[in-house]
C-alpha cells in the first residue's frame, strides 16, 4: 500500500474507505480510514460472526473469538441420506449451510434447531456468503442465488454457464464469484444485474480474494490472476506451473495458496512475482491456507498440517494426522482448528504444533469450520452438522 494520502487518487481513497476495517490491518494510514458516509463496509469475522467462506474478504481464515480448551459437542443436526461439502456461515446467532441434495438450512446457533429451509433441484458445494441481510449462494447447476436472510425467500438468481464451486466475495456494493465456465462474474448485489465478466483460460473453482480494487483468482489455467476490479480485466498474471482450486489468503503484500503439484506459493501481489515456493508436499493441495502475522498454516493430502514462516517459507512445525486434509484450517486464538477425511476434528496448539484436543465425527470433512461466539460449526460428508463449544 502507498504510504501517503497525497499519493492516492480519489477513486483509490473511496475504494480504501469501503474496506477500511480490513485495510487498517495492512498498514493504511488512519486519516485515510476515517469514517465516511459513502463507504461500503465489507464483511469480516467478528467475535460473533463468520459471514464468508474464510471469515473475511482477505480469506485469512482467522477467527476473532477464543474457543474452549477442550470443547464439548453442544448439538448436531443430521439430514437423512444427506451430505455436506460446504462450509457454514454464522451471522447474528444463526448458522447457514447448504447440502449436496439442494437443501439450504438456517439453524439456531445455540440449539441447532431449524429456523427455515429452502430447497432447489440442484445442490450446493460452495459456502454461503452473507451481507446486508442477504445470502449469496452458488449451486452445481451454475446459478448464483440471492436469498433474504430472515425468510430464505429468493430475491434474484443469476445463471452462469457451468457449476459454481466458488463462494461469493464482495467489492464495494458488488458481489463476485467464479464458475467452471472460466468466468469471474461481478454483479450488482442488490439486483443481480451483470456489471462485467472476465474470462481466464480454464475453470475457476476458488473463491476470489479481495484487497482494495484488486481481486486474486488462482485458476485451473496454472496462473494467479491479479484482477483490476474497476475494469474487470487482469492487471497482471503470475505463472504457478500447475492448476489449483485453492482460495488465496492475503497478508500484507503477499498472497498464499497451494497447487495440484503439491507446491505452496507466496506471491507478492504488488510486484506480481513469486516470493517463495515450498515443494515439500508430494500430493495436491485442496486445503486453503490460513494466515496471520508470523504464520501461514495449511492442511495437506499427505496427512499433515504444516505451519510456515510467511516471510521465507521456512518450516515452523508439522502435525501428523490419520487421514488426508482437504478441509481448510481456522486460526482461533492459540488454536488451529482443522478437520480430516476420517472425521477427526483437531485442535492444535498454534505455537508448538502439538495436539490439544481431538473430536470424532460421523463421516469425513471436506468443508471447513466456521468459528464464532466461542463455537465451532462444521459439517460432514455424511450429512451431519456439528457444533462444539463450552457447555453453559
Amino acid at each position: 500500500m502507498r504510504g501517503s494520502h497525497a499519493q492516492l487518487s480519489r477513486r483509490e481513497v473511496l475504494t480504501a474507505l469501503s474496506a477500511a476495517p480490513l485495510l487498517a490491518s495492512l498498514g493504511w494510514p488512519n486519516d485515510l480510514l476515517a469514517a465516511d458516509p459513502t463507504s461500503v463496509p465489507l464483511p469480516a469475522a467478528t467475535a460473533k460472526n463468520w459471514p464468508v467462506f474464510r471469515g473475511d474478504v482477505l480469506a485469512s481464515g482467522v477467527a476473532k473469538t477464543q474457543v474452549a480448551d477442550n470443547p464439548d459437542q453442544l448439538w448436531k443436526m443430521s439430514v437423512e441420506g444427506g451430505a455436506f461439502e460446504s462450509t457454514p456461515a454464522i451471522v447474528d446467532g444463526v448458522v447457514y449451510i447448504g447440502d449436496l441434495d439442494g437443501k439450504f438450512f438456517a439453524l439456531d446457533l445455540q440449539t441447532g434447531k431449524e429456523k427455515w429451509h429452502w430447497k432447489i433441484d440442484s445442490g450446493f458445494m460452495a459456502a454461503p456468503a452473507v451481507r446486508d441481510g442477504l445470502i449469496f449462494q452458488g449451486d452445481i447447476d451454475g446459478n448464483c442465488h440471492c436469498l433474504d436472510l430472515a425468510t430464505g425467500k429468493e430475491k434474484w438468481k443469476f445463471a452462469a454457464e457451468a457449476e459454481v464451486d466458488s463462494s461469493a466475495n464482495f467489492w464495494q456494493d458488488k458481489v463476485l464469484f467464479g464458475s467452471q465456465d472460466r468466468y469471474l462474474y461481478c454483479l450488482e448485489a442488490a439486483t443481480g444485474k451483470l456489471v462485467w465478466k472476465h474470462a481466464i483460460e480454464d475453470q475457476i473453482r476458488c473463491t476470489p480474494t479481495v484487497v482494495g480494487d484488486r481481486c486474486f483468482v488462482a485458476g485451473c489455467d496454472s496462473k494467479l490472476h491479479i484482477v483490476d476490479l474497476t475494469k474487470g480485466a487482469d492487471a497482471a498474471e503470475v505463472a504457478i506451473d500447475a492448476p489449483t482450486g485453492v482460495t488465496p489468503a492475503v497478508l500484507g503484500d503477499q498472497v498464499f495458496f497451494g497447487t495440484e503439484a503439491g507446491e505452496l506459493f507466496a506471491v507478492d501481489w504488488k510486484e506480481a512475482k513469486v516470493t517463495w515456493r515450498d515443494k515439500g508436499a508430494g500430493q495436491p493441495y485442496r486445503s486453503s491456507p490460513a494466515v496471520m502475522e508470523g504464520m501461514v498454516v495449511c492442511g495437506t493430502r499427505e496427512r499433515k498440517v504444516i505451519a510456515l514462516d510467511p516471510v521465507n517459507g521456512n518450516s515452523l512445525w508439522s502435525f501428523a494426522t490419520k487421514q488426508r486434509i482437504d478441509s481448510s484450517p481456522v486460526i482461533a486464538g492459540e488454536r488451529v482448528i482443522v478437520g480430516a477425511a476420517d472425521g477427526r476434528l483437531y485442535g492444535i496448539d498454534r505455537k508448538t504444533g502439538n495436539e490439544v484436543w481431538q473430536k470424532q465425527a460421523s463421516g469425513g470433512f471436506v468443508g471447513s469450520a466456521a468459528v464464532a461466539d466461542g463455537n465451532i460449526v462444521v459439517a460432514t460428508d455424511r450429512g451431519t452438522v456439528y457444533c462444539y463449544g463450552a457447555k453453559g
